[in-house]
């Protein structure tokens, strides 16, 4: 029953993100789209923070199957209140029918180009969530010590995102912002096993280094024609869903072929400087196929 809820449980996710990004995109695209996109990307750290406190609690007091309740209860307030006040976008004009509803070669390459970069970026933060724990108790810190701090990242991503979309937008710079965090965030990962840093370091990670959500989901509004979006957006989390699934498995499989906890948190540091190569690729591609 569990691995059917799970399963039911994932769906559920899919469609949703495939379709509220679509919808975020379909209302900020050419006026700051990456603010909009980091605003709704943050709620993810926000919602792992908010369960990692809450659900502890509420299973404490109630049971381990209440927190399951509440959340499907959260989720159904979320889609009555979806249906009663969501409106599409006005499009002046209207929208002209696409000649065919299917990518071009040229999306085609973008959008899995773009699915890249966010997998592989998400990727490298599960590995985070995952095994620097590990690795801070490896120094010598406490479990619950070593889980409170490795979470100062995801609080910190909560505004973080935000504000990282809102100061691309606003210098047109979104690219030199991203290598810029990418880079924070590969000499965080890297500078991790100085345990008496592990504060600053995991705030500088969440703060600076899991900063550009936004602006790397943002890609998608670059790589498709709007009309195409819904269709695009399914290809894109496919994609992402089949590159990042495998990854944890893979951090897994490595720390126990090597013994050595840092070996995942050098696969992380792989993933950001992947997306890094991403965005890079995806502006080339951009500029040569117009």
């Amino acid at each position: 029953m569990l691995a059917t809820g799970r399963l039911l449980s994932g769906a559920g996710f899919v469609l949703t993100t495939i379709y509220l990004t679509k919808m975020v995109a379909d209302w900020f695209t050419g006026r700051e789209l990456a603010t909009a996109l980091a605003i709704l990307l943050t709620t993810w750290p926000f919602g792992i923070a908010i369960g990692q406190v809450g659900h502890t609690w509420i299973a404490s007091a109630y049971g381990w199957r209440a927190p399951f309740v509440v959340a499907a209860l959260y989720c159904l307030v979320m889609a009555i209140a979806m249906r009663v006040a969501y409106r599409p976008p006005h499009v002046s004009g209207g929208v002209t029918p696409p000649q065919s509803a299917y990518l071009t070669k040229r999306e085609w390459a973008l959008t899995l180009i773009a699915s890249m970069a966010w997998a592989a970026f998400n990727a490298a933060y599960i590995i985070y969530l995952s095994f620097v724990p590990r690795v801070l108790i490896g120094g010598g810190l406490g479990s619950f010590e070593a889980a409170s701090i490795v979470s100062l990242g995801s609080w910190a991503m909560i505004f973080s995102g935000a504000m990282c979309g809102y100061v691309a937008d606003r210098t047109g710079r979104p690219d030199l912002i991203l290598y810029v965090s990418l880079c924070v965030a590969m000499a965080a990962l890297a500078l991790m096993p100085n345990v008496a840093w592990a504060v600053p370091i995991c705030v500088a990670f969440g703060l600076i280094g899991m900063s550009p959500p936004g602006l790397i989901v943002a890609l998608t509004g670059a790589a498709m024609a709007p009309e195409k979006r819904a269709f695009g957006m399914g290809i894109y989390y496919s994609a992402y869903f089949l590159m990042v699934a495998p990854m944890p498995a893979l951090a897994g499989w490595l720390y126990d072929r090597s013994g050595d906890v840092f070996v995942p948190i050098l696969l992380a540091i792989t993933m950001f400087a992947l997306t890094f190569a991403a965005n890079i690729a995806f502006r080339v591609v951009q500029r040569t196929t117009q």
